[in-house]
């Protein structure tokens, strides 16, 4: 990070940088990072004057003029370290009791603020020494060493130097030439400051951090993409064009979406791109204009990988530098003897405030000790690979930036993968797969990684069908929903108690107590355990759980190029308005994750990972919440107004749903957001809603798609007054479209100018209303998540249109939508908010063969509440409806016919243990029933359907209705067995029980046509078939044989 190095300039103003008294500075010197860095330099002078400052008894640091060339010079550094920037042509002397600054004016007016630290922090005198314009500074100069003289024992005292350094400008020339002439004894004390840099205070360690996620987040979300994209199309791009677009990239963070200021970020050397068989791996090399090429590369990279590992697994305090480059040699020689001559001599070197401090190299000879807060750049790598003579040579390099731990070093730039499988290309081309390394290596401020994402390819394995998956998983729902109603029933319960983990808290966070009870093994993909409540998540090959309870929150994008990102946000120790204190507090010595994104090209299976997560977070929470001891009902407390210091946040020209009461032309009114609630008001005295945060159970965002409305909703615990009407759904929304009615009643053409103009106002009209309200929206949302509401659990929720269905809740079809934690249809009135945590069981009626559409009926836990019913649903929506209950963890049942709830739900709470007895809810379950048909005698006749509901008579038709829900492609199968069964029948009996029936179910409507084909059909097999016309199920029951 470059947080200051855009300070070594002055300002643009031209006035000079500091805090004094009567200035007005750009630039502020931190005094107390001045104080606590000058402690640091005069100890480690005074304890390593002799090993590593050269017996000094005076420290001269000159620093040169600016330049525009890209230069690593200890002096800047040293300035940078202690002041915070860089003095250009500005001369230090640090004496044991003085430092001696020789500078201009404006300098000098900065720098008299830490005179007075100074003194106080290691007792030392700063003596300003001006040079005015006119003057070439010889005489401070001579006034300086008279200083270095009298507080020296010695007759040539000796001063320390920057030796590598060549004097720049007239000054430091003049400066030069006079100290190699005056009786001083000069002595480069590089390596002392070389060691002095090395350890990493805390707000240095936050900004190496804060680099080497921006290089990892670059080479994750611009550089892998683009060279993918690349590879895919097979497109001629150079090596100079790449880099300069990941240049770009790196200081512009916003491009990759990194809240980095631009200002703030700067490069050490531009990125490197490399391929085609010439390779430097050098930091200083530079990418040529030839075009990217890969290259097959096999073992050499496993091998490097493993040294890599080894070396960095050597940073530990108290090891010796050449420990990590012995590690790593050891495993190159061990795994591949014959690679070890195409080893680095370096396994990387230190970063001081320099990217390479040359006493740091981690090489076999460096016998200095690791100490904790050291920075490395661990750089390892294969030179002049050549698998065959006549192959191109090829090169490898891996790259870290590691920091050393008291006793595990920490890798910053881990989130950029660099396991085979993840860098390792597959391509299918005529079935022949050949897997491709990528070779391009691109880095960045010595934090580069020669890393690329993983092409998730499909298996081929077979796999169990998602219909038997479902089948399975609702088998052991329905096992636990009877348990759970079992406890509940008998008072062992919460009516609201969820049977997966009861005995958990939130604070328990362990997801599986061993590697046993992992699911079994599958591809690398993003799983949802809601059985164990963990997030599987795939990194560095491995599957990582997480406990749902450690997410802060999860999201997912779409960008131009379709692909899918998910993002995934964790509860980090330390951050503000964490809700697991008391757990950082038992663990304070633990790693904690705090944020993970993945890309994928399947956007349905991000939105469904999204969906899971989301569930399964607000189940676990809505758990712990029920558990918790509160009011039975919460109170409506008094609004707090936001003052004028903090002006509340506010959305105007809405409209109320209730409306208010009363005659007279209705208003628009805006809502406002203050310290405890919203306050709903317009310009009549009387027309005022408040509701309290605290007496909300859900909200709701819904922006306009295909609708005319944007739409806030909540709904409340209590009921609250609209007017004079009680309710506890509340509404707020904004027409995004006029409702016009053309009165010419001519159709108006496709291409009219007008037609055009007016749906381009309202597709702007729409996105600018939608945008206004999603700000809304977000700044509530921060608002919640702060420590006074965060015990509330409020968020916005939005509706997963993809997985909407239309129905009949009501008396109108509508649109019917779930969201994480609800099942709503928010548009047409009266309201739908059902609860899911509320949901006992859901059971689907009228499923049949030949059915256009059934009906959905939602049993709550609170048996004397009545069921809802949601009818008329096309069947096209039941398989989606089926996945979406299943991956929500509700156990669903079918039926053929509707049934009547209320007696039902009547036995059983009336004789509760009855119906425990029975099975429970498996008295819903249509395959058991039809399992025990066989047990039932059956008649000879053919099968009477019958409408009619009867507890006598809706057992048998369950039992005997087997038959009718087989699918239509094996009819013809189905018929020919039919027919050898009753070949002793003529075609006219057939004919006649057919007819019979038909008449008997009321649809007589197949045609003589139809039935005509059908005859020819089964003649033409030599066999009579039963009679297949009838879509409603009445089929003549087929004779068994005894």
């Amino acid at each position: 990070m470059a947080d200051h190095r855009k300070g070594n300039v002055k300002p643009a103003n031209g006035k000079a940088s500091g805090t004094t008294t009567g200035n007005t500075n750009s630039y502020a010197i931190d005094l107390n990072n001045f104080s606590k860095r000058l402690k640091l330099l005069y100890l480690h002078w005074r304890e390593h004057k002799s090993d590593l400052w050269g017996e000094s008894d005076a420290l001269a640091i000159a620093t040169p003029p600016t330049s525009e060339d890209l230069r690593y010079l200890k002096s800047s550094a040293l300035n940078i370290w202690l002041l915070g920037y860089e003095f250009p042509e500005t001369i230090m002397v640090f004496t044991k009791k003085q430092i001696h600054v020789l500078c201009s004016q404006k300098k000098a007016s900065l720098l008299d603020v830490v005179i007075k630290p100074a003194k106080e922090a290691v007792g030392v005198e700063v003596v300003m020494h001006v040079k005015l314009k006119s003057q070439d500074g010889t005489g401070l100069m001579d006034s300086i060493f008279r200083a270095v003289n009298a507080q020296s024992s010695s007759d040539a005292p000796v001063v320390g130097h920057i030796a590598r350094e060549a004097p720049e400008g007239k000054l430091l020339e003049t400066w030069t030439e006079k100290l190699k002439n005056a009786n001083f004894e000069l002595s480069d004390v590089t390596n002392g400051f070389s060691d002095l840099f090395a350890v990493k205070d805390q707000i240095e360690l936050t900004n190496v951090k804060k680099a080497a996620f921006l290089t990892s987040s670059v080479m994750r979300s611009f550089v892998v993409p683009k060279l993918e994209k690349v590879i895919d199309e097979e497109k001629k791009v150079s090596h100079s064009s790449l880099m300069d677009d990941t240049e770009k990239a790196i200081l512009e963070p916003a491009r990759i979406k990194v809240k980095l200021k631009a200002e703030n970020v700067d490069i050490c050397y531009p990125p490197i791109f490399q391929s085609g068989g010439e390779f430097d791996l050098k930091p200083s090399a530079s990418s040529n204009d030839e075009n990217l090429c890969y290259d097959l590369l096999s073992k050499a990279y496993e091998v490097l990988l493993k040294a890599q590992e080894a070396a960095i697994s050597n940073l530990k305090s108290g090891n010796k530098l050449s420990a990590a480059y012995q590690a790593a040699l050891s495993v190159v020689e061990k795994e591949a003897p014959e690679l070890a001559a195409n080893l680095t001599k370096t396994a990387g070197t230190g970063i001081g405030l320099e990217f390479r401090e040359s006493g740091l190299n981690l090489n076999a000879k460096n016998d200095r000790i690791l100490r904790p807060g050291m920075v490395f750049n661990v750089s390892l790598g294969f030179q002049n690979l050549q698998a065959q003579t006549k192959d191109p040579k090829t090169s490898l390099l891996l790259a870290d930036t590691v920091i050393v731990g008291k006793e595990t070093p920490e890798v910053l730039t881990h989130s950029s993968s660099k396991a085979v499988k993840d860098v390792a290309y597959s391509f299918n081309d005529d079935d022949d797969e050949v897997e491709e390394r990528a070779k391009p290596k691109a880095e960045s401020k010595g934090a580069g990684r020669s890393a690329m994402s993983k092409a998730t390819l499909r298996s081929d394995n077979h796999e169990m069908s998602k219909e038997e998956l479902r089948r399975q998983h609702q088998a052991e729902l329905a096992r636990q929903k009877n348990e759970e109603t079992a406890r509940r029933l008998a008072g062992g319960g919460s009516a609201s108690m969820d049977s997966r983990g009861a005995g958990k808290t939130i604070g328990d966070l362990i997801a599986y107590k061993n590697v046993n009870d992992f699911p079994p093994p599958r591809e690398l993909m993003i799983q949802v355990d809601q059985k164990n409540e963990a997030i599987l998540l795939p990194i560095y090959g491995n599957m990582v759980p997480f406990h749902v309870a450690t997410v802060k929150s999860v999201s997912s994008q779409q960008d131009s190029n379709r692909n899918c990102y998910i993002r995934i946000i964790f509860n980090v120790p330390g951050t503000p308005f964490s809700p697991h204190d008391a757990n950082s507090l038992k663990f304070q010595g633990s790693i904690y994750l705090k944020e993970v994104s993945f890309r994928s090209k399947d956007p349905r299976h991000i939105s469904e990972v999204v969906q899971l997560i989301k569930t399964l977070r607000r189940q676990v929470a809505s758990r712990e919440s029920e558990r918790a001891e509160r009011a039975t009902l919460v109170t409506q407390e008094k609004l707090q107004i936001a003052g004028a210091k903090f002006k509340p946040k506010r959305l105007p020209d809405l409209w109320i749903r209730p409306v208010f009461g009363g005659r007279g032309r209705k208003l628009t009114g805006s809502l406002e957001a203050h310290a405890n609630g919203f306050r709903y008001s317009t310009s009549r005295p009387d027309e005022r809603v408040d509701v309290m945060f605290s007496n909300i159970k859900h909200a709701f965002f819904q922006p306009a798609e295909k609708e005319m409305i944007t739409l806030l909703h909540f709904h409340l615990h209590n009921h609250i007054m609209v007017g004079n009407k009680k309710t506890k759904d509340v509404q707020f929304y904004a027409e995004v479209m006029d409702v016009v009615q053309t009165l010419g009643g001519g159709k108006r053409s496709a291409y009219d100018p007008d037609e055009i103009e007016e749906e381009q106002r309202e597709r702007e009209r729409k996105n600018k209303i939608n945008m206004e309200f999603q700000n809304f929206v977000n700044r509530v949302n921060d608002s919640w998540g702060q420590p006074p509401f965060k015990s509330l659990d409020l968020e916005f929720d939005q509706p997963l249109r993809e997985l909407g269905f239309h129905g009949v809740p009501h008396k109108a079809s509508a649109f019917i939508v779930p969201t994480s934690s609800c099942l709503v249809e928010l548009i047409e009135t009266p309201f739908v908010v059902i609860t899911l945590s509320e949901i006992e069981i859901v059971n689907l009626e009228r499923v049949g063969l030949g059915q256009k559409n059934f009906d959905l009926t939602i049993v709550f836990k609170d048996f004397k509440r009545d069921v809802f019913r949601i009818d008329s649903i096309p069947s096209t929506s039941l398989d989606g409806i089926k996945e979406w209950l299943d991956t929500t963890d509700l156990k669903y049942y079918e039926s053929r016919l509707n049934l009547n709830w209320r007696p039902i739900l009547k036995t059983i709470t009336d004789d509760p243990e009855k119906f425990i007895e029975d099975g429970g809810w498996e008295f819903l379950n249509m395959e058991v029933s039809d399992s025990d048909s066989d047990n039932s005698q059956e008649s000879d006749h053919g099968y009477v359907p019958s409408d009619i509901q009867s507890d006598s008579g809706s057992e048998d038709e369950d039992d005997d209705s087997e038959s009718l829900v087989e699918s239509e492609d094996d009819g013809e199968e189905d018929s020919v067995e039919d027919s050898e069964e009753e070949e002793g029948k003529t075609w006219e009996e057939l004919e006649r029980e057919a007819s019979y029936a038909d008449r008997e179910k009321g649809n007589d409507s197949d045609s003589e046509e139809e039935r005509a084909r059908r005859k020819v059909k089964a003649f033409g097999k030599a066999r009579a078939p039963p009679d297949k016309r009838n879509l409603g199920g009445s089929l003549p029951k087929r004779p068994k044989f005894r």
